[in-house]
């Protein structure tokens, strides 16, 4: 048996038409002001609560957001989450987080169920294995409309709100230079993704300016896990690589690649420097602290949810796409501070 009141209950209780109490519901200009607040207090006292479900149907709109990250676990991504539920929250609309876990069959399947769920919009930050987007035109088809952040995905029609990755490789690149270092590996990510190929032709942009002559085999490429980072520097002193300075895609990956110099007793940064990129939380407590690059995973969610949202209310997909661009500040630990 079914006790939740309904419009009828109230129209009933007051003795009007329930045509009547809907519309004062809705806030309609055909009711009166005296009308509607004999409504909403008779609709109060009986502890009546609107099926937003079915007004959300009715108007072919769930005021709903769908957000797709890589690891919400990464600070970058938390960070931007926290900017993405603000700016939504703000905006009357709820937001539905899922992780591809840098997976692309993964990613397809939660890009499909969100479309299913019918949200109004979609942010993504693509994973790793996204090297095609055949798979996101379910959500252009059912006239919704995509922001990606973080990850540049250069796809006409699509807005994107990044930071300048080409320029903070070579600033990061350059402040190793600074420091007196002349032998600088990478660490990069796979390079099909335009993010990763961005700080690596950032670092060799850095190299060339400086007349340092580019060794591809000072560039390793990984998914920059912390293991990954481990294993790349491993392989690089084992391989007698005499390198002074790395410039890591991210931090995750730097702190693996100090882990591994550490147990072999090499001085960070007398004999090796580093910075790494994404200025996570534990980059400021390990010892060595870590120098990295700051992008503002708050600024960028706000600005991403921002953009969305205008292209909701506006209720069409842009033909052209837009980009904006965060800007990154590098900020500078004990893991650089060497004394030339």
């Amino acid at each position: 048996m079914n006790n939740k009141p309904t419009i009828h209950d109230i129209a009933k209780a007051l003795g009007i038409d329930s045509s009547t109490v809907s519309r004062a519901l809705n806030d309609s200009p055909r009711v009166t002001k005296a009308t509607k607040v004999k409504v909403l207090e008779k609709a109060a006292e009986l502890g009546y609560r609107r099926n937003m479900l079915a007004s959300n149907l009715r108007k072919n709109v769930s005021n709903t957001i769908g957000v797709v990250v890589p690891r919400v676990s990464r600070h970058f991504f938390s960070s931007a989450i926290q900017g993405i539920e603000e700016t939504a929250y703000s905006a009357g609309y709820n937001v539905i987080i899922c992780q591809s876990l840098e997976e692309l069959e993964r990613e397809k399947k939660i890009v499909e169920g969100l479309v299913e769920k019918r949200v109004d919009g979609l942010l993504i930050s693509v994973s790793m294995e996204t090297l095609n987007y055949d798979h996101l035109k379910v959500a252009k088809n059912s006239n919704i409309p995509l922001v990606f952040f973080d990850r540049h995905c250069n796809i006409p029609g699509y807005s994107n709100v990044l930071v300048d990755d080409f320029e903070s490789g070579f600033n990061a690149t350059q402040h190793l230079i600074e420091k007196g270092c002349r032998n600088i590996a990478h660490f990069s990510g796979p390079q099909e993704l335009e993010i990763y190929r961005n700080r690596f032709n950032g670092y060799k942009a850095a190299l060339i300016k400086n007349n340092i002559t580019f060794k591809k085999e000072y560039v390793v490429s990984s998914r920059l896990m912390e293991q990954d980072g481990y294993i790349s520097m491993k392989n690089i002193l084992e391989n007698k690589l005499q390198i002074d300075g790395v410039f890591s895609a991210n931090d995750v990956a730097a702190i693996g690649a100090m882990k591994y110099l550490k147990e072999q007793q090499i001085r960070i940064p007398e004999d090796i420097a580093i910075v790494g990129f994404s200025n996570e939380p534990i980059s400021r407590v390990i010892d060595p602290s870590l120098t990295t690059i700051d992008q503002s995973g708050l600024k960028i969610g706000k600005e991403a949810t921002g953009l969305l949202l205008e292209y909701i209310v506006k209720k069409q997909i842009p033909e052209k796409g837009k980009t904006i661009i965060v800007d990154t500040s590098l900020i500078e630990r004990q893991s650089s501070k060497k004394i030339k």
